[in-house]
């Protein structure tokens, strides 16, 4: 055998070890990939639950809940497509049958308290995870412009009434414990806190409500009553029903 027939055969030879061995990398590259992209979208799935689960009650409007539920299924189906495995499988059941439950109007979450600053904190990260989400829905085409612009301004909203809440708690303890001037400015910072949220009239309904009860209780000081009656203000009894009450859910509307 020639000197030209040897070198062919040994170039023939190291272009196919190069080819198998870039062939090779191609497949642990995309390998890599598809667990990365499952991996990230089980995150999102997980994510999207933990904010159906751990929000509280009252924030969480039907239009919200079909929004996270839109979510998860189009993270399932792009689970689906990769082959993630049988969990997925299970997810997609589970997702369907909380759809059907908002749809009938047959999910009823219960309210939650704001009544610590660790509370206020945690719910708050809950919300900013959420206005994560509808960001990169919108960009990623999932959520139409006027959707994705109401909903972020009623999220916002949220957090604005997340430290108006424990701002209240304080208010209130404050008043059973005969404090009227702490009162007083625990109401003007949750009126502050509400007022940020400005377009909003469910928001300007609260300020004027707090501005009332200010007065009540500064006229309270300078007469130097005593504390009322724990329950009797009116403005307390609205605030707990403020987003969860049948009239609100009717008749809010937070793109006016």
């Amino acid at each position: 055998m020639d000197t030209t027939v040897i070198m062919l055969l040994l170039a023939a030879v190291v272009v196919v070890s190069i080819m198998i061995i870039v062939f090779s990398q191609m497949r642990e590259r995309a390998r890599i990939e598809r667990a990365r992209k499952i991996t990230a979208l089980e995150d999102a799935y997980k994510r999207s639950s933990r904010l159906m689960t751990e929000l509280p009650g009252q924030y969480l409007t039907d239009d919200l809940k079909l929004l996270l539920i839109r979510n998860m299924e189009d993270t399932c189906r792009d689970l689906a497509a990769l082959k993630a495995g049988n969990s997925v499988t299970q997810w997609q059941a589970s997702v369907a049958e909380l759809r059907k439950k908002i749809e009938n109007n047959d999910d009823q979450r219960p309210p939650i308290k704001i009544d610590s600053s660790e509370k206020s904190a945690y719910v708050q990260d809950l919300l900013q995870n959420l206005f994560k989400m509808i960001e990169s829905m919108h960009k990623a085409g999932r959520v139409d412009g006027p959707t994705a612009k109401k909903t972020l301004r009623f999220v916002l909203f949220l957090v604005h009434k997340t430290h108006a809440d424990f701002h209240v708690f304080q208010a209130r303890d404050h008043v059973r414990q005969n404090q009227i001037r702490k009162a007083i400015h625990a109401y003007h910072l949750a009126s502050t806190e509400m007022g940020k949220s400005k377009d909003n009239p469910m928001a300007l309904k609260a300020v004027k409500s707090f501005r009332t009860r200010i007065k009540e209780l500064e006229a309270m000081e300078k007469e130097g009553k005593q504390k009322p009656e724990e329950g009797t203000s009116k403005l307390d009894r609205e605030w707990d029903t403020f987003l969860h009450d049948d009239e609100w859910r009717k008749k809010a509307d937070y793109d006016d």
